[in-house]
Formats: C-alpha cells, sequence, structure tokens
C-alpha cells in the first residue's frame, strides 16, 4: 500500500520529462491551455520564449504549434482530452496535417478518469477521430514508467503524436515496444489490451486459456504481431481499448484480411451516453469493462 502512495501520476511524470528535456532540446516548445500550466512555472524563468499558456484558446494553440513547427521547433500542446483533440479539430486536420509538419500532443482525462466534471470533460471518441487523418502515432500508456521512454521518442522526432494519459494506471509496467508485448499465450484466442485497461484483461482472463497481448502504442496498428498470434492460437480476437468501443476494429480486420476470424470489441459505448457521475470504476461496471464484466463476456463469446 506504502509503494502505491508513493506512485507518481502520468502527468507529474510528463512534466518532469519535457522540463529536463527543455535543458538539453533547444527546439522544444510548451504550449498550454490554463491546465497544468503551474508545472512549467520554473521552465518559463529559463526559458520564457519556449513556455507559453494561452488560456482556453485552444484553437489559436493548435494554429500556433503549427507556426512553431514549420519555425523548426517542435511543439509540445497540452490540456483535457476533449479541448485538445474535439475542439480544435478543424486546426488539427488544417495546422498540421495539411501543412504537413509535426507535433506531440499530450492529453489528460481520458474518457472518464474525473466524470465528475461531466461530460465536457470527457472525450472517449478521440483516438476514432485522430483516425479520419493521415501519419498521426498515438501512444496510450498504461502505467507512469511507460511515460518518459514514449515521451522522450516523440520529442525526438517530427511527426505528429498523441500521447493519451490517464489517472488509472495498471499495477506494473510493460518495458515499452514499437509493437504488442505477449504476456500470456494460450489456444482459445486472443485478448488485446491497451493502456490502462490492462489490469482488467488479465483479472478477468487468469481463468481462460488465451493469449494476451498488450501495447502502449496502438498507432500504428501492429498487424505482424496480431497475425502472429492468432497463427498460435484459434482466430477469435477480443479488443479491449479505453475509449470508444471498436475504435481498432478496422486495423484488427486489415490485419486478418485473409483470416477467417471473429472479433469482439469492448470499450465506451457508441450508441448511447452515460448521463451520470459517479466514479470511473461506476463507469467501468455501467459499460461491462470492469475484470468481473469483461470475464463474463469473454468467455460467452469464446464459447
Amino acid at each position: 500500500m506504502t509503494a502505491q502512495l508513493t506512485r507518481k501520476q502520468m502527468r507529474t511524470v510528463w512534466a518532469e520529462t519535457v522540463v529536463e528535456t527543455m535543458a538539453t532540446d533547444p527546439r522544444l516548445v510548451v504550449l498550454t491551455a490554463d491546465i497544468s500550466s503551474w508545472f512549467f512555472w520554473g521552465a518559463k524563468e529559463q526559458h520564457p520564449d519556449r513556455v507559453l499558456n494561452l488560456g482556453i484558446r485552444e484553437q489559436a494553440m493548435i494554429d500556433i504549434a503549427g507556426g512553431f513547427a514549420l519555425a523548426g521547433m517542435r511543439p509540445m500542446v497540452h490540456t483535457y482530452g476533449p479541448f485538445l483533440i474535439e475542439r480544435p479539430f478543424e486546426q488539427l486536420k488544417i495546422g498540421l496535417g495539411h501543412q504537413d509538419v509535426g507535433a506531440v500532443l499530450v492529453s489528460v482525462g481520458a474518457s472518464y478518469d474525473d466524470p465528475s466534471w461531466g461530460r465536457t470533460h470527457q472525450a472517449p471518441g478521440d483516438v476514432a477521430l485522430l483516425d479520419t487523418l493521415p501519419g498521426w502515432t498515438v501512444h496510450v500508456p498504461g502505467h507512469e514508467d511507460e511515460v518518459a521512454p514514449l515521451l522522450r521518442r516523440a520529442i525526438a522526432g517530427d511527426g505528429r503524436v498523441y500521447v493519451r494519459l490517464s489517472e488509472r494506471v495498471n499495477t506494473e509496467a510493460v518495458p515499452v515496444a514499437d509493437g504488442f508485448t505477449e504476456l500470456r499465450r494460450g489456444r482459445d484466442g486472443v485478448v488485446v489490451a491497451v493502456g490502462p485497461v490492462l489490469d482488467q484483461v488479465l483479472g478477468a482472463t487468469a481463468n481462460l486459456d488465451v493469449t494476451v497481448l498488450y501495447t502502449a502504442t496502438i498507432r500504428p496498428f501492429d498487424h505482424a504481431g496480431l497475425r502472429a498470434a492468432v497463427g498460435a492460437a484459434r482466430p477469435d480476437v477480443v479488443l479491449v481499448e479505453p475509449y470508444l468501443r471498436g475504435t481498432s476494429a478496422f486495423e484488427v480486420n486489415e490485419a486478418l484480411a485473409d483470416v477467417p476470424h471473429r472479433l469482439r470489441s469492448f470499450g465506451t459505448w457508441r450508441d448511447r451516453e452515460a448521463r451520470v457521475y459517479g466514479t470511473a470504476e461506476e463507469h467501468d461496471r455501467l459499460l461491462g469493462v470492469d475484470a468481473a464484466g469483461l470475464a463474463e463476456s469473454i468467455a460467452a463469446f469464446l464459447r
């Protein structure tokens, strides 16, 4: 219990990594929209021209990031998911994508980390929305120790990268890899866990003879890794993602286009909304993505 209490939140690891990197990478510029701006008060004193808090002007923030990128800088842009992806979507499409310049977007709030803020602070469709634009890398870390290596890689590059932070984390980190990491091998199917849903998936499949794959990088999708796993098991695939249900279903079907297979997806609802507050754990149970709900549904699917 003591070790759990001393763990850092993903957002803290993100901020510390960015501040540390600013000292050695003169390209890095940080853009915030009030949210988390306090993490960079010290950095702003040292790098006043590379730390900008733009207030609640998210559309302008993305276009400014595009301007910095055109000037050879590496913009790091941060706020809650709906204000980072949904509100300035046109700017993402034109200011970054159409101009073919890069930035690192880092969100907090995930799908429903803190439901008390209501629907305005929830963005379960963020990854699906980015899927309509070409060239995005998407990282969904499941543990605070996975954040820094993913960030350093993103900052060092020049592409368009989305890092989806969560306040909810797995018990243990998985070493960061380019594609899927096999955590368990079985014969009756393949279960894919993305980011912070791994603990639920491991609990749900503890008594099932299935292969469990994990990834903190869902775009690009590891087609080869999934094909290899399906080749050693029955071609029944379960996809568990911490956002809109079926977001990666297209990628699964593309990977297995010439392999007869069945697919079942889990995540947030597509056809209705949860108009309640409560806790994140209560939302898990409502959506059927807690360990007990997943165990029942996955076992029924595989039967």
